[in-house]
């Protein structure tokens, strides 16, 4: 018997980021305000992380109205219609709710339906994949428009009393749509995982283990001092490894978007990669806070909010997170 040939699809050559959109949480959340619980002062904060405020949601706004107020603002900078969409990838780790997805009540409400619709759980490099995915369907023609989203509403995961993570914690969702291009803009991604590190950030109790009654509502923990080590020594590494992979060098960026975990840890990154002076480095989460999966497009948006003059440039972007996961590429900013 013949074996019959199947047919596969192709796409463009070339994808790149058409626009951003961002949404904070509606509240303005200082230092003092978290102090108390962790006995702890502003001063210590700041000096530990850069910190001086934090955006975060209201009870009544969820991870997916942040989510879906990112992807309106996306969609309508893109110039691409809605209904020209066909894929929508949800980077979060704060769905309340196993499913369904939040990236199909976000394709519903922003009108993409019938699009491909689909959460990606990659902690704070969520978003770092989930381009990395939209990239490579256009590129094999499953789609020609995708809509990436990351999305967190991280409040509602952390216990005030933990010293370890609390009060870097923030909410908010940044949106990209993606599309065909006659130039490469996304480079390819440097991605991975170290699967035997995962105690050191992450939930302290399972949602069955709460459900028996046998341990309280699950909240985000970290081993700060592990996680800090890891992410200054081994993510400068992989961070050098997108900049090969893409064929430049750090002299060619025009802005450098880190996963917003840490100022000392962006600042050591600058260092580390020795960036000139003419490179605008990402710092978004002095007002904004760590917001996971969607900090790298939070940053982004206010990069150009703030430097218009960097459209058209490429900045090197990289996540890194619970898992512990990592991923980076170099893009060509909307």
């Amino acid at each position: 018997m013949t074996q019959p040939t199947l047919r596969q699809s192709t796409g463009s050559a070339y994808t790149r980021i058409l626009s951003v959109g961002a949404a904070r949480g509606d509240r303005s959340v200082p230092n003092d305000e978290l102090v108390g619980p962790i006995n702890s002062s502003d001063e210590w904060i700041q000096q530990r992380t850069g910190i001086i405020t934090r955006t975060r949601a209201s009870d009544d706004v969820q991870a997916v109205d942040l989510a879906t107020d990112a992807a309106r603002e996306a969609i309508a900078r893109s110039g691409v219609a809605p209904e020209q969409i066909d894929a929508v990838i949800v980077a979060t780790i704060s769905n309340t709710q196993q499913s369904p997805s939040m990236a199909a009540v976000v394709a519903d409400r922003v009108g993409t339906t019938p699009a491909a619709a689909y959460d990606l759980n990659a902690a704070c490099a969520g978003y770092t994949y989930a381009v990395a995915q939209a990239d490579a369907l256009i590129r094999a023609g499953s789609a020609r428009y995708a809509l990436v989203i990351g999305a967190e509403k991280l409040s509602d995961i952390v216990d005030p009393a933990d010293r370890s993570i609390s009060f870097l914690l923030g909410d908010g969702a940044g949106a990209v749509v993606i599309g065909p291009s006659d130039y490469p803009g996304i480079s390819a991604t440097v991605w991975g995982s170290d699967g035997s590190r995962a105690d050191a950030v992450g939930m302290d109790h399972t949602l069955v283990e709460f459900r028996r009654g046998e341990a309280p509502w699950p909240t985000l923990r970290q081993e700060g001092q592990s996680v800090f080590r890891w992410a200054v020594w081994e993510m400068a590494k992989v961070a050098k490894k997108a900049l090969d992979a893409a064929g430049v060098t750090s002299d060619q960026l025009a802005a450098f978007i880190p996963h917003q975990a840490n100022m000392r840890i962006i600042d050591e990154f600058a260092k580390q990669l020795k960036l000139p002076e003419t490179v605008v480095v990402a710092r978004d989460i002095a007002t904004t806070g760590n917001t996971s999966a969607a900090s790298i497009p939070l940053a982004t948006h206010r990069l150009l909010e703030e430097h218009p003059e960097l459209s058209g440039g490429l900045a090197l972007q990289i996540g890194f997170g619970a898992g512990l996961v990592f991923g980076a590429q170099v893009v060509v900013l909307p």
